[in-house]
């Protein structure tokens, strides 16, 4: 490992900057909820980049990712001209499973517009069944898990759907 790298702090995954699509804009003059999730996972291919589990791993290896389950809270519009840039936290990981969560903010204001919670599955593409990371991948995994552990956790993780209590 680089020296550089040994010494820098842990902090979550950060994608590039990306910009909101003219066609991604709906009749109410902002990003349609769809969109986020585009933003979401386009983020998300990036760290798995880093991971080594992107277009490369599939091709070579037979393996991918699938999405199983996702909470996305949308909090504050994002509008064309926008820039935007997601943070990803590896917050867990098993064998077949990664847990993540995301939040995605203006890229230079930095106020949060949105977030979301993924669990993803290991899949082997030959049987299209959930399977158990190579032992290689799982080392990568298991670094970032443990590195993301030591950082605050973000507000949000683990919310669920519900009205609001009474009383």
């Amino acid at each position: 490992m680089p020296e550089s790298a040994a010494s820098k702090p842990a902090e979550p995954f950060r994608s590039s900057i990306m910009q909101i699509e003219p066609q991604w804009i709906d009749y109410n003059g902002h990003l349609n909820m769809a969109y986020y999730n585009v933003m979401f996972d386009r983020a998300i291919d990036q760290m798995w980049l880093q991971l080594g589990i992107g277009p490369t791993y599939m091709k070579e290896r037979n393996g991918s990712t699938f999405t199983a389950e996702c909470h996305v809270r949308y909090l504050r519009e994002i509008h064309l001209g926008d820039p935007v840039e997601v943070s990803v936290w590896l917050l867990d990981a098993d064998d077949k499973r990664l847990h993540t969560f995301q939040e995605l903010r203006h890229a230079t204001e930095g106020w949060l517009s949105a977030t979301s919670e993924n669990m993803s599955l290991h899949i082997d593409m030959g049987s299209r069944k959930v399977a158990a990371f190579p032992p290689d991948i799982r080392e990568r995994i298991a670094a970032v898990v443990g590195a993301h552990s030591a950082l605050p956790r973000p507000q949000g993780i683990g919310r669920n759907v519900a009205m609001p209590s009474k009383g």
